[in-house]
């Protein structure tokens, strides 16, 4: 079976709008035509903990099992269209995987980098993996994502500008 025959015809989504509630069964993943998904949950304080941004071209979903409730959150960043699919069917009956094993592949580096590696480096793998989000998203989501503080990414961010800026006066 071809993957995107198993695809619903494209949905226009609203920023804002939330496609996904933590405790839903929720058996349909997203492919994001255009526009930024993103996926996340909400620990017992009220804190919004980033896990993962969907840009064109991407996968978003939970990967709990069909029968049981979502642990994320999903919701639209920007005004989107995605293309809604079966969880079932994007999992058992499709040969075209390139999706799903990036999607999974990046998850993988993420949780090993969260638990391993110094924040300077979580940013920059962050800027290698989503090298157009940066401007499109607010930086407090991006300090949630990287499990950092808003004020921590700043200081790395100011670092590395000074670094880039003395990089550039040293070249005589």
């Amino acid at each position: 079976m071809n993957f995107s025959s198993t695809f619903y015809p494209p949905v226009p989504i609203k920023k804002g709008q939330v496609l996904q509630e933590r405790g839903a069964y929720n058996s349909d993943v997203y492919y994001v035509e255009e526009g930024l998904l993103r996926s996340y949950s909400i620990d017992e304080k009220g804190k919004e903990h980033v896990f993962m941004f969907g840009p064109k071209g991407w996968i978003v979903g939970d990967t709990v099992a069909i029968d049981e409730p979502c642990d994320l959150y999903i919701d639209a960043l920007e005004d989107s269209i995605v293309k809604v699919v079966d969880k079932e069917a994007a999992i058992f009956k499709s040969n075209e995987h390139n999706s799903l094993f990036k999607r999974i592949n990046i998850l993988q580096k993420r949780i090993i980098l969260l638990m391993s590696a110094p924040a300077k480096e979580r940013y920059h793998y962050f800027m290698t993996t989503y090298p157009n989000i940066n401007q499109r998203v607010p930086q407090k989501m991006i300090a949630s994502y990287l499990g950092l503080t808003p004020e921590t990414l700043s200081k790395i961010k100011k670092e590395l500008l000074y670094k880039k800026k003395d990089s550039f006066l040293n070249l005589d």
